[in-house]
């Protein structure tokens, strides 16, 4: 149920080519409006394919929610870091339309990113909040068995502010040793 207290009709699959103007209509208002991103400019729709075509060539989940046809949220998973080493840690992310927010569209995009990323064989999701101010996202995190693991202070300017940085973990499989 959405927080409205009625039953969501949200569908979840595969991010498409169809589906940029839509998530870069999100992803513009995140830029624009809060401190996500730390993005000062939102970015075109042809940057935002660009972008996505680069996650699904790695084989990396993108997914897109929908309601009644039309996308309401997307969450996708990239590299942490281009290093060899990282090569088993994903990055999330994962934004919804402004009208939408706060009705658990975060909380179904969620766990199917990190379903996707485990069958991939991924082994850590760390997410890097912009603000930590922002606890709308951070909570989300919490749900879904992401802990603190730090905040760089300051290290944003945004909005006439300073901003920082939060880094949480989670992980995807098993350490060797039997414990995550």
């Amino acid at each position: 149920m959405g927080r409205d207290g009625g039953i969501l009709a949200i569908t979840m699959r595969a991010g498409e080519a169809r589906d940029i103007p839509a998530i870069a209509a999100i992803y513009g208002y995140h830029v624009l409006h809060g401190t996500a991103s730390f993005e000062i400019e939102a970015p075109g729709e042809a940057e935002m394919e660009r972008r996505w075509r680069d996650i699904v060539s790695k084989d990396l989940p993108y997914l897109v929610a929908e309601e009644d046809g039309k996308v309401v949220g997307y969450a996708y998973a990239s590299m942490y870091r281009p290093r060899l080493a990282y090569r088993f840690t994903v990055e999330d992310s994962v934004y919804i339309r402004p009208d939408r927010m706060g009705n658990g569209i975060g909380s179904l995009l969620m766990p199917a990113l990190i379903g996707a990323c485990e069958r991939r064989g991924y082994r850590q999701m760390i997410a890097v909040i912009g603000d930590s101010a922002n606890e709308g996202s951070v909570r989300l995190h919490r749900r879904f068995g992401f802990r603190d693991v730090g905040v760089l202070r300051d290290v944003g300017f945004k909005f006439d502010r300073w901003l920082d940085t939060v880094f949480m973990q989670r992980a995807l499989q098993p350490a060797e040793d039997g414990t995550v």
